[in-house]
């Protein structure tokens, strides 16, 4: 039987993740949708054959709805994963998990009284391929002990056109970098401090936000992390890292694309958006998780990962404020989110 998933928030994510479930991952069908915006939560609906549930908390109780995923506004994934794990349904939200570090720790503490793990941070970039081959060659030792990390994340604006913040650098964006640079050089290296420095702004960005922005990270195994975000780079949809190691370095493929000479010119695309990008993490991203629903044993990434993003971006907002270099403070992690 094909696992029945209502969605919360139909809007670019949202509609992303549906068509992936309806044209290329078999398993699962949508069987409800609810979105602040009610003509486009019934556009989507009738497209897919879904029912509209006006309430999201009646969607997330209705038994046409094994699992819930969330690609809804950001200030709104606390309250709806709460009420997912309370219901004991399966739950996918898209990252941030929560804007603050305490929500998180509410939806935690929700999943462990629940007793097991019933919920997915929407961290893809961990189901890329090209970050997974650049893990194995850390975890193989070929580059020898990871010291240094640089990374940049670059958008050529934001996608539809929507008001970032300066805040959403970090709690909306960097967020991936804080997990994926975890995932590459050991989960069990944690962040110890954090200083957000702003050089001056592009031109393209509005009052509210200062763009572009780097981070620089300390971890307690003494790994320093270099990050760039810019929303306004102007020329395309840009991710890059490298990892340094004692005995060589390794990086992230450039995307492949045709290379044309022509008028003293050597040229070749730059993708302009996420979707072109990562569209293939996403695919095996749901497939995986829908997997992991069916056995009954989600192994992606947890509520500890989207806990430590968010104490990571909530130390770059007052390193922002503040100019200083802020202490990353974390609970222990507890044992039911430890890795055998």
């Amino acid at each position: 039987m094909p696992l029945r998933i209502g969605f919360i928030g139909t809007g670019g994510m949202g509609q992303h993740h549906i068509e992936n479930i309806r044209s290329v991952i078999p398993g699962a069908q949508v069987t409800a949708v609810n979105d602040a915006d009610e003509s486009v939560a019934r556009a989507v609906a009738q497209s897919c054959g879904a029912r509209y549930i006006p309430d999201p908390y009646d969607l997330i109780r209705s038994d046409e709805v094994d699992a819930v995923m969330i690609a809804s506004w950001d200030p709104t994934h606390e309250g709806f994963s709460v009420a997912a794990i309370e219901e004991g349904k399966y739950v996918f939200c898209e990252k941030p998990l929560s804007d603050t570090p305490e929500g998180c720790l509410r939806i935690m503490e929700a999943e462990q009284k629940a007793g097991k793990r019933l919920l997915q941070v929407g961290f893809m970039r961990r189901f890329d391929a090209d970050y997974r081959e650049l893990r194995e060659v850390i975890a193989r030792g070929d580059i020898g002990i990871p010291l240094v990390v640089h990374a940049q994340h670059r958008n050529l604006a934001p996608a539809g056109g929507a008001k970032i913040t300066s805040d959403m650098s970090a709690t909306n964006a960097l967020v991936h970098e804080f997990d994926i640079t975890r995932f590459l050089i050991g989960d069990d290296d944690t962040y110890i401090s954090a200083q957000l420095v702003a050089p001056r702004s592009s031109r393209f960005c509005g009052d509210d936000l200062i763009d572009p922005q780097l981070v620089y990270l300390e971890t307690k195994n003494g790994v320093r992390v270099e990050l760039e975000i810019f929303w306004y780079c102007r020329y395309g949809y840009d991710i890059r890292c490298e990892v340094v190691g004692d005995l060589g370095t390794a990086s992230l493929p450039t995307p492949s694309h045709t290379v044309v000479r022509r008028d003293g010119l050597h040229a070749s695309k730059i993708v302009p958006t996420w979707q072109e990008r990562f569209g293939g993490a996403y695919v095996t991203e749901l497939r995986e998780w829908i997997a992991s629903v069916q056995e009954g044993v989600i192994t992606g990434p947890s509520a500890w990962d989207g806990y430590v993003a968010s104490a990571v971006a909530a130390a770059c907002r007052k390193s922002r404020l503040t100019g200083q270099i802020v202490p990353i403070e974390l609970i222990d992690c507890p044992a039911f989110y430890k890795k055998p």
